[in-house]
């Protein structure tokens, strides 16, 4: 049996930017992967979506600019977009296996635990000094009779052709990214929403003027409303409804979530404690056995399941590991964003759990009136900041078609809490732009 410094299990995002850092240590290390090198955000995640967003923003945005200097807006075309899309990812998963192989041995293959510090691959055993668990979220899977003709993210994200009826099982961003999407590329599209809302998390006033916008372009929201199954019809899709109710579709996407990969570790046999919310670690990312550790998606934390937070991670346990630092983590400010059409991002706190608490003050901004969102016509771009009791801005969110950026200029400013007069003093950012007016949000 070969015994290694390091094993890591799982390549993804967490799983790179650590495998990255001890390989230069000269440390021996193993990266185990049974599934796409690389994980899900560049292969069937953030990169290809972010990648499909760009036309259909572009297409959107000269839509809603016909009359106001366009004079024909764009269309999408999803089947030549797609073709791009292929042409770009998929040859990704090989292309990170060969880096892998250069900076690393590799078991290709689950990786499942014997003990508490030997891992199982394909029937060949490895001893890790430390073992680092990596492998990430997956898309949940319904189980209700049909459920073997719903698709998933990863299928749509690889949709060869446009179909012309979707239906979406689910509200987080994964169903509104992707429903908006296809919508923008001519899908008449329906989405069944369990609760009385979209995009838990996000500021709940803003989830709704969202599905407003998107009922207002021809979207279908169905709230309150589940799959309980789902049929063949022909060479169509039926749900049917907790209501009782039919809808006959082309194609019939299930995105009720996503769940933690565990199944496949066999954690029991090294006594590591877990639960449906993901591998239980302390504040020192260390699961309940020594010198075992878990990062990314696949831990139990309470935090954004985000590339960003899993590579702040990865950065965390290796200074932990190699330069010995001790201090327990402690998350910083966190920017998210549902990068819809008009999309919504936030950091800090939601303004909508500030909104009864005695200790923060909640400003909303209309952003319309602003010439570089009236130039795009954005008539509903709202910002809404929120400020602690000695008036420091602690929370923003925002809806409109650039609210991924702006929330990105506020992060640092959230994060830092600079005062007005530091700020005043350092910084001038380019005008015009959401950055150039941070200084009028600063109120100290």
């Amino acid at each position: 049996m070969k015994s290694y410094d390091y094993i890591i299990l799982g390549t993804g995002p967490a799983g790179y930017k650590l495998a990255q850092l001890l390989a230069k240590t000269g440390k021996s290390l193993l990266a185990v992967e049974g599934g796409l090198f690389g994980g899900t955000c560049p292969n069937v995640g953030c990169e290809p979506k972010i990648f499909l967003s760009g036309a259909v923003h572009t297409a959107l945005a000269s839509q809603q600019l016909v009359g106001r200097g366009i004079a024909q807006p764009a269309q999408v075309d999803w089947d030549q977009l797609m073709t791009v899309k292929k042409a770009r990812f998929d040859s990704w998963p090989a292309e990170t296996k060969a880096i892998y192989e250069k900076m690393c041995d590799v078991a290709v293959g689950y990786g499942e635990f014997v003990d508490a510090h030997t891992i199982q691959v394909n029937g060949h055993q490895y001893h890790g000094t430390h073992i680092i668990i990596a492998t990430g979220h997956r898309p949940h899977r319904l189980e209700i009779p049909g459920k073997e003709y719903l698709h998933d993210s990863t299928d749509v994200l690889s949709l060869s052709h446009r179909p012309d009826h979707a239906v979406f099982i689910g509200g987080g961003y994964v169903a509104i990214e992707l429903a908006t999407f296809l919508a923008a590329a001519g899908t008449k599209v329906d989405l069944l929403i369990r609760s009385d809302r979209i995009l838990r998390g996000f500021y709940g006033k803003y989830a709704q003027e969202m599905v407003d916008q998107l009922t207002a372009r021809g979207l279908t929201f169905h709230f309150q409303t589940t799959a309980s199954a789902v049929a063949k019809t022909g060479e169509r899709v039926t749900i049917t409804t907790n209501h009782g109710e039919q809808l006959t579709a082309d194609y019939v996407v299930d995105a009720s979530g996503r769940v933690p990969n565990v199944e496949k570790l066999k954690l029991t046999a090294a006594g590591i404690k877990y639960s449906r919310r993901g591998i239980d670690v302390d504040d020192h990312l260390q699961t309940s056995v020594a010198g075992v550790y878990a990062i990314g998606d696949i831990t139990s934390q309470p935090v954004p399941k985000l590339t960003t937070v899993a590579e702040l991670e990865a950065d965390y346990l290796y200074r932990q590991l190699v330069r010995g630092d001790q201090e327990p983590l402690r998350y910083p400010t966190i920017g998210t964003a549902a990068f819809a059409f008009p999309e919504i991002a936030q950091a800090g706190v939601n303004p909508e759990e500030a909104a009864d608490d005695s200790r923060y003050q909640v400003v909303e901004h209309d952003l319309s009136f602003g010439s570089f969102y009236a130039g795009l016509n954005e008539q509903e771009a709202k910002l809404t900041v929120v400020y602690d009791r000695d008036q420091r801005l602690v929370g923003a969110s925002e809806i409109g078609a650039t609210a991924a950026d702006d929330i990105n200029n506020l992060v640092p400013v959230i994060g830092l809490q600079p005062s007005s007069r530091e700020w005043q003093r350092k910084v001038l950012p380019a005008y015009p732009a959401l950055a150039d007016e941070v200084f009028g949000l600063l109120k100290r």
